[in-house]
């Protein structure tokens, strides 16, 4: 799926704002192309969630883009992208990456960069420059400022902006893995952190109704998924083997990276650059289960703990035994749909700024 293609014929999304340091911002001008005469310095696209964090990304970043321009804009055109509502970021990504853009950065939380990444494919491809060459790819970057900033903690960044500027600054480059996840439909939905099933999928379902509450909405929403709550048996298959049946599942966490649920170290051995996921399925919890374990997850010292098993694997299927579609999966903290569902890795297809 990463080698060269041409470009997918994606829709053409929202116009891009080019801000080089040699362009005004005001006057709104805009381009359906990048201007060919600043190609020579590459394109970085910075997608920018405004309403992030109840409104505080979009006044952070306004504070922050003189630094950014004073840091980068003697090396590229900086080019900025508001977006304006659900999925635009998906649609800006694929159009920068279409137009020959060498970076898109998300700015933002887990959303905006869950977002921003499955704007690098369109219909289970990576989308490629149209008249860049086959060799040419379009680089990730993340700056965290929202609700949760899950995916940086894997790397143990800051929550300085700053510093985030620094390593797009320093251009040390990583092969990222990249999480795919087909449901009945057999549609690929791309996820980077973790994707999840059950209990913690229902929990973050409803923490998303709560989140000008910031880090309490996933508080507010384990305690609303707690009610009602059943363990279920399922049925999984894993790497392609034979189905096997899993008894009294509470959750069931797929981990390209570590963290969730702000600051959950939920899949503690993921690794990012492994070319695996690892799948951790905690099983017969009930609630005080969690109220006296909740430190060894957020720790990531649970897998020694009694109902917690962890694997390492390329792919893995999930299924209900008993067919009633009314369990809830989600993938970077977004909710994806319900069972079942596959789960599996691109190795090291996205180049990431580190």
């Amino acid at each position: 799926m990463s080698g060269a293609m041409a470009a997918p014929a994606t829709p053409r999304a929202s116009l891009i704002l080019p801000r080089a340091s040699s362009q005004s911002s005001a006057g709104g001008l805009t381009s359906d192309r990048f201007a060919a005469s600043n190609r020579r310095r590459g394109d970085f696209v910075f997608v920018v969630n405004p309403s992030g964090a109840n409104g505080r990304t979009g006044k952070q970043w306004k504070q922050l883009l003189p630094h950014l321009r004073t840091r980068l804009a003697d090396q590229c055109n900086i080019c900025e992208c508001i977006t304006s509502g659900p999925s635009h970021a998906i649609d800006v990504t694929r159009e920068a990456i279409k137009d020959g853009a060498d970076a898109v950065i998300a700015v933002g939380g887990d959303g905006t960069l869950h977002e921003v990444v499955n704007g690098f494919f369109w219909k289970g491809s990576p989308v490629r420059a149209l008249d860049r060459g086959p060799d040419h790819s379009t680089a990730l970057g993340l700056i965290p400022l929202g609700t949760g900033s899950d995916f940086a903690r894997t790397f143990g960044w800051t929550n300085d902006p700053r510093d985030a500027i620094d390593r797009i600054v320093r251009g040390v480059k990583s092969k990222l893995d990249i999480g795919v996840m087909e449901g009945p439909n057999r549609k690929p939905h791309f996820f980077v952190n973790v994707a999840d099933i059950h209990l913690s999928a229902k929990a973050g379902y409803f923490a998303s109704m709560y989140k000008r509450f910031g880090n309490l909405c996933y508080v507010f929403g384990a305690l609303r998924a707690f009610w009602g709550h059943n363990n279920r048996d399922m049925r999984i298959k894993v790497n392609g083997g034979e189905w096997r049946t899993v008894h009294k599942v509470t959750a069931l966490c797929i981990g390209n990276a570590k963290y969730f649920g702000g600051g959950m170290k939920i899949t503690p051995t993921a690794d990012p650059f492994s070319g695996n996921l690892e799948v951790v399925i905690l099983q017969d919890f009930k609630w005080y289960d969690f109220l006296l374990k909740l430190h060894r997850l957020y720790g990531g010292t649970h897998l020694s703990v009694n109902g917690v098993s962890s694997i390492r694997v390329q792919s893995i299927e999930v299924a209900e035994v008993t067919a009633n579609g009314d369990i809830f999966v989600q993938s970077d903290g977004e909710h994806f749909g319900f069972l079942p569902t596959k789960f599996s890795v691109l190795p090291g297809v996205v180049d990431f700024f580190c």
